[in-house]
């Protein structure tokens, strides 16, 4: 088991934004195209994340018991019921009224470990260390006033400058609902010698479009980006 999980380090924050509702989740790992694995996220649903030795249809089930009423350390207990390789996963569950859980399998490689307290989850596994899972906790709590996004950007950023994982990572992704029934950031680098900072730079692309989009649809007569930035005076 330990060698096959060498190539499997992930590091990654779900959160929820308390004043909006809006829940989002953002991951880095060695592997390539952690966004297609990993974050699983909708609208007055919750938000999950499964990774490690990672089985991405633990995801779709955890939205699944979200959408059926149950609470995220339900979920958790549940999704460890049914999958006969729970040890070799790491997982994380934040539900609507931003109650937060995590499990990590004892197969993961160390470091390997979470924070799940009201609002998010900071977690990773065979970590350069602990502290890479704390810089992203202490980030997420330091930045309450900044929108879903920029928080989760910031503290994977911090969790990548505190180590990261063995080996760098390879891939890094983003994925946001904010009550708009599809989701408001799907952002992914999927295959970097340094894909946070890859991320970053899509980030930066793309975050002053975001009141564009929102209105764009519901309002298709805004006309191009290139227009309504002028007119907007940005």
């Amino acid at each position: 088991m330990s060698e096959l999980l060498i190539e499997f380090n992930t590091f990654t924050i779900l959160g929820r934004c308390a004043r909006t509702g809006a829940l989002g989740v953002i991951t880095a790992t060695g592997e390539m195209a952690v966004g297609s694995r990993v974050p699983f996220v909708e609208d007055d649903v919750g938000a999950v994340a499964t990774q490690a030795l990672t089985d991405p249809r633990l995801g779709k089930k955890g939205l699944e018991l979200l959408r059926a009423g149950k609470s995220a350390t339900e979920v958790i207990e549940a999704l460890a019921a049914v999958d006969p390789h729970i040890e070799a996963r790491q997982l994380g569950v934040i539900d609507t009224q931003g109650n937060a859980a995590a499990r990590t399998g004892s197969g993961n490689s160390d470091w390997k470990g979470h924070i799940a307290t009201d609002g998010f989850v900071s977690m990773g596994n065979r970590l350069i260390s602990e502290g890479v899972v704390d810089a992203m906790a202490a980030c997420f709590r330091e930045t309450e006033a900044e929108p879903l996004w920029e928080r989760l950007m910031l503290s994977i950023e911090a969790g990548r400058d505190a180590g990261g994982q063995h080996g760098g990572q390879r891939s890094a992704a983003m994925y946001v609902c904010d009550n708009l029934d599809y989701a408001l950031v799907d952002l992914r680098a999927d295959d970097y010698n340094e894909p946070v900072d890859e991320l970053r730079r899509l980030y930066d692309l793309y975050v002053p479009r975001i009141p564009y989009y929102r209105r764009r649809a519901a309002d298709p007569t805004i006309g191009p980006f290139s227009a309504w930035k002028d007119s907007a005076g940005l």
